[in-house]
């Protein structure tokens, strides 16, 4: 029988013996017959008092979260096995301040380790600022309501926690929707991961790595990028690369290191727009502007432009999902691109702009520790 644990429309029609299960705040632990328990809080006369005081329990008593500045909230804590299929929030803050972090089976490093907008592809949005994504993995809609479809199978437990960082004392509101089945999980199922990396700004001659450190069999599932540009000109002639099962061997470049790495990649892109399925400069001939697209697979959601005043940079917000074309590792991994534009005389020029990106990637246990995430002031959009 179907287990239930990863749907879609081809398996709509199957019965499962999965055990369907909800966490949000009016149910923490996603218990059967747990949801909407919570009564309402009491004065000092013992009264009922907040907003569902005359309507009383089950009536929205707790449907969200405050998470004081310097804490951390723990969204789920699941025992398995069973699989995440979809997570639903909009928080509040500095999106850059909250950092979502997914830990399985009492591993102690994160597999997941990530500021909330970019996780959800959306680095330049913030609580007053809304640009629409309408992907299969990742959808944003009004009101800034982030919604994930990663499939995030786990076999012990799976534990999801929100820390806010801000430095600056403000706590942040956070109301979310964990959606999830219990059931065993196919021997052959990867763990889910995705990592955050910046680089402000990149060093002159640099390449930026996406990933690296990757170790055993799994995986490349996607990209998101913020991009923010520091020349003039057009900026996206970088290659992305992807070194898999040894391509970095010094060996395979008689011991030099080759635009960022030694070896050769065995996956090799042609330009930046090109990697986002897009191509001759995301540009709109008619408008002789840069257009913005959303698709299932790939897209330029978002485009910060210039406002002659204060917003001097234009910046980018790019995704691209390999759903369909999954890059897949036996051994190892690293990810590069390259920042690349132009300078006179017809000659490239290796570009340092304010770089961050996200890597989307499945993999068998264990996960390689991540690399330090920035401090608040590293991780701050400015």
């Amino acid at each position: 029988m179907f287990n239930g644990l990863q749907c879609n429309m081809s398996t709509m029609a199957l019965l499962s013996n999965a055990e369907s299960r909800s966490i949000c705040s009016e149910n923490p632990t996603g218990a059967k017959s747990g949801g909407a328990r919570e009564l309402p809080p009491v004065d000092e006369n013992g009264n009922p008092a907040g907003v569902a005081r005359e309507v009383g329990q089950g009536w929205k008593v707790h449907p969200s979260d405050s998470i004081p500045a310097g804490a951390t909230h723990t969204l789920a804590d699941i025992e398995g096995p069973g699989c995440i299929q979809q997570i639903w929030m909009t928080p509040t803050g500095n999106y850059r301040y909250s950092i979502l972090r997914i830990h399985y089976d009492d591993q102690e490093n994160p597999s997941v380790e990530c500021p909330i907008g970019d996780f959800f592809a959306s680095a330049y949005t913030s609580f007053d600022v809304f640009a629409p994504i309408n992907s299969l993995a990742v959808c944003v809609n009004p009101g800034n309501a982030f919604n994930c479809y990663w499939p995030m199978p786990f076999r012990k437990r799976i534990r999801i926690t929100l820390e806010n960082i801000n430095p600056h004392g403000e706590p942040m509101t956070v109301f979310y929707q964990i959606n999830y089945a219990l059931n065993d999980v196919p021997e052959d199922a990867a763990y889910f991961h995705a990592q955050f990396r910046r680089a402000n700004p990149l060093k002159q001659g640099d390449v930026y790595t996406l990933l690296d450190g990757v170790k055993g069999q799994g995986h490349y599932a996607g990209t998101y990028m913020a991009w923010q540009l520091n020349n003039n000109g057009w900026w996206g002639e970088g290659e992305i690369k992807f070194y898999m099962d040894g391509d970095t061997d010094p060996a395979l470049s008689d011991g030099k290191e080759v635009a960022g790495s030694t070896g050769f990649p065995t996956i090799c892109g042609t330009g930046t727009e090109d990697y986002f399925c897009g191509s001759y400069n995301f540009e709109n001939k008619a408008t002789k502007q840069y257009q913005e697209y959303s698709t299932a697979y790939a897209g330029v959601p978002h485009i910060v432009r210039p406002d002659g005043v204060y917003n001097a940079n234009t910046r980018f917000s790019m995704y691209r999902w390999h759903i369909t074309d999954p890059i897949r590792f036996k051994e190892d991994l690293k990810v590069t691109i390259q920042a690349l534009g132009w300078r006179s005389g017809g000659r490239y020029l290796p570009l340092q702009d304010d770089i961050a990106s996200v890597a989307y990637w499945y993999q068998a246990l264990p996960t390689a520790p991540f690399p330090q995430l920035p401090d608040a002031d590293g991780l701050e959009v400015i």
